[in-house]
């Protein structure tokens, strides 16, 4: 098997921040978009709960895209498709989705269009898994069906076909890619293959490449739009266009064997939950938020922030805060995150700080997670500085020692060719994380 061309990913690099939209019918149950799998409810009970109930009279995507736009996001990823097999729009191969429902429209194409409308690139989430789909083998692992005995999962597998369902999948795949426009990239999800010492063809013990036909789904896609840059969860042997790290932040930037950089982007949630959650409290506040946006930068990633719509159709309050929040902080310092990547290989930059850096313009940005007092030394930068300002403002920061602390032996503490930054004596106002910008000779 060959490897296939990577497509030219500098539109995903540059953007570095982007919006997740998980909504679909358990935005109606508002406890948890695996609230099929996690209460065990049968498809057909909870196709019958939900479908006819759905009704998004509120749905603005215009408001969507702009709350995105404003907090910097440069691109939007929505479930096309999640586990629970409902389609946001007007299927040719199901009766399962939004048009069938008191929606009775297509509810993905204005969202695209309205997102290409104010620039931002789009994604399509689409669930390679589906707990409704009459041909999808029930397995013991995922599901809400999970559970069943063995007789009850022969009885309820015998007359299913995963090669069926997965002519379902691939005609979906090719739907999407045919009449929905210029679509960015793919967020497949995802793969659970059997252990290694079972039967790979066995659906009933996990699914992977051949539960989905991987290779054929991906040359199919890209075929269909070789532009496109697709994710790492078909369980393919060679590597993806991205990867996806999961409620989490990798430590250092992701790899291949031989060295190379690999473009990622973490997906990580509000709160607990991907889907609308009423009762859900573990909110994070915004400068835990911003932090989290630094980090992946200042480690050559993206983060794909997550919003779950109510099942009317906006925006959870407490999502639209903190996009407020981080629009006012990108609003001041989007240049020290968008086009911006890791720092090249100066020493590590002081505790409670990051750096990004913008290699076109040679600059390199100081975050500054907690506000020291007075000075902030840079150790190697003495001598690769020529410019130093907050970045919010504009306003100079004075480097180097006044001979009064000379005198006091400060420069003797730290190594040669430390640069002193000159800092304020208060953080400023209202900036939850604050930025320097630095100018590089």
């Amino acid at each position: 098997m060959t490897t296939p061309a990577t497509p030219n990913s500098t539109w995903f690099t540059d953007a570095r921040f982007g919006m997740f939209i998980h909504w679909g019918l358990y935005a109606l149950g508002a406890r948890h978009e695996w609230l099929m799998h996690n209460e065990q409810i049968p498809p057909a009970d909870y196709e019958a709960r939900y479908l006819h109930r759905f009704n998004p009279d509120l749905y603005d995507p215009h408001a969507w895209v702009q709350a995105a736009a404003d907090a910097g996001m440069k691109y939007i990823v929505i479930t096309a498709k999640h586990h629970e097999g409902f389609c946001l729009w007007d299927s040719a191969f199901t009766d399962y989705k939004a048009t069938n429902s008191p929606a009775k429209r297509d509810l993905l194409r204005p969202l695209l269009d309205a997102a290409r409308s104010r620039g931002l690139r789009v994604g399509l989430y689409y669930s390679l898994l589906d707990w409704h789909h009459p041909d999808y083998i029930i397995d013991t692992r995922i599901g809400p069906l999970r559970n069943s005995t063995p007789e009850q999962l022969a009885s309820l597998n015998k007359d299913r076909d995963q090669s069926r369902y997965t002519a379902y999948l691939h005609n979906q795949v090719r739907e999407l890619l045919t009449h929905y426009g210029h679509i960015d990239l793919m967020w497949f999800d995802f793969s659970y293959p059997p252990s290694a010492d079972q039967p790979q063809d066995d659906f009933t013990l996990g699914k992977g490449r051949l539960a989905w036909d991987s290779q054929r789904l991906h040359d199919l896609a890209r075929q269909l739009q070789p532009h496109l840059l697709i994710n790492n969860r078909l369980d393919l042997p060679f590597p993806p266009d991205f990867i996806t790290p999961e409620q989490y932040l990798p430590v250092r930037p992701p790899t291949l064997p031989d060295g190379t950089l690999v473009p990622w982007e973490a997906c990580q949630t509000f709160s607990g939950s991907w889907g609308y959650h009423r009762d859900e409290s573990t909110w994070r506040d915004t400068p835990e938020l911003l932090r989290t946006l630094i980090s992946c930068v200042s480690n050559s990633g993206n983060l794909l922030l997550n919003v779950g719509p109510t099942a009317r159709g906006q925006l959870d309050p407490r999502a639209l805060a903190r996009l407020r929040d981080i629009a006012a902080w990108m609003h001041q310092h989007a240049p020290a995150i968008h086009g911006c990547t890791s720092a090249p290989a100066f020493p590590a930059p002081p505790p409670n700080t990051l750096y990004t850096y913008n290699p076109a313009l040679n600059r390199l940005y100081l975050h500054i997670l907690a506000w020291p007092y007075k000075f902030l030394p840079l150790p190697g930068l003495a001598d690769r500085v020529a410019y130093a300002q907050l970045l919010h403002d504009a306003s100079e920061v004075k480097t180097g020692l006044e001979d009064w602390f000379i005198h006091q032996g400060l420069d003797k503490q730290l190594p040669p060719n430390t640069l002193f930054l000159n800092l304020p004596a208060t953080a400023p106002h209202d900036i939850p994380v604050p930025v320097v910008e630095l100018f590089l000779k």
